[in-house]
């Protein structure tokens, strides 16, 4: 890496950063001053905040979508369980016996 070619040749991905540390590096009066740069190089090689990101916003995501499909089967056993399902059956009947007995096809005269 330190060389400054990739595998197939040119310049590895991580290189501007490898320089800006090794700059750093023998610049810096201690080591510990270096510590931003030596991060940014590290996390160029193993994307390791960028992958801990990822699982955070992918657990976050999953818990989400746990809470809303349990909130969803709740509402649905609530409408299962609850009371009849209004097919107008029973208001139907209501009327006919409001009308005193007479069919909507009989007229009154």
């Amino acid at each position: 890496m330190a060389s400054g070619f990739s595998f197939k040749g040119g310049r590895p991905r991580c290189f501007a950063f490898w320089q800006e540390f090794q700059k750093c590096y023998a610049s810096a009066d201690t080591p510990s001053d270096c510590i931003a740069a030596k991060e940014d190089y590290l996390e160029c090689l193993h994307h390791t905040k960028e992958i801990a990101r990822a699982k955070e916003i992918k657990d976050h995501w999953l818990q989400r979508q746990a809470k809303e499909a349990h909130a969803a089967r709740e509402k649905g056993e609530v409408r299962a369980t609850s009371s009849i399902m209004d097919l107008g059956l029973i208001n139907d009947a209501g009327k006919d016996k409001g009308d005193g007995g007479k069919s909507s096809g009989e007229e009154s005269s």
